[in-house]
């Protein structure tokens, strides 16, 4: 059974190799696949389905999420959360 779940308020993401956009709800297909985030791109207005791996979350620096990326945009978090690598 799948699971479908609209995001209010949407959240700011960077779809990898596409671009910024805002995550307007995901999809859940169970334990065995990714969730699938539903994301609307900000430079073409296109909709896409984004598996969970291609997904970045955008920095916040009010609540210490900041990120350094490389040039195979694999990021890490650098801030006081102790998260470690977002990728």
């Amino acid at each position: 059974m799948s699971t479908i779940v609209q995001l209010d308020p949407s959240i700011p993401v960077h779809v990898m190799n596409k671009g910024e956009g805002e995550a307007v709800g995901w999809i859940d297909y169970g334990k065995e696949d990714h969730l699938i985030w539903i994301v609307a791109m900000a430079n073409s207005g296109e909709v896409w389905c984004v598996p969970n791996p291609e997904i970045r979350f955008m920095p916040n620096f009010s609540i210490g999420r900041r990120y350094k990326v490389n040039a195979k945009e694999k990021s890490t978090v650098d801030g006081n959360s102790g998260s470690g690598e977002v990728s």
